[in-house]
């Protein structure tokens, strides 16, 4: 039985979620949540909020399952639409710069 959440356009570079998501990656749930809990990382809350998401995903769809058994079975974080941003330089010329936002995919099951 699984299931999954997807948290799509998180104002966070994929870059910096994904190394949230390789910790948590095929690990018992509640330990997940533990390791996530205590990161000092900007990106560990949202992917702790998708995990909770998926969790109550399975535990709508079988009430009756032992949701502390379930594992991470799958994670992964895409790149979203990036926010194009300009800053001012030197001799009144402009540079780009890339607010990069992510999706976040999260399956739990047993």
């Amino acid at each position: 039985m699984t299931a999954q959440a997807t948290a799509r356009n998180v104002r966070v570079s994929p870059r910096k979620a994904r190394l949230v998501v390789d910790l948590i990656r095929g690990q018992n749930v509640v330990r997940a949540m533990a390791q996530l809990s205590t990161l000092r990382n900007r990106a560990a809350e949202p992917v702790m909020k998708v995990l909770q998401s998926a969790l109550a995903n399975a535990d709508q769809h079988q009430s009756d399952a032992d949701v502390d058994s379930f594992r991470v079975i799958t994670a992964f974080v895409d790149e979203a639409r990036a926010l194009k941003r300009f800053r001012p330089r030197a001799m009144g010329r402009a540079s780009g710069i890339k607010k990069r936002s992510s999706h976040i995919t999260l399956i739990v099951g047993t």
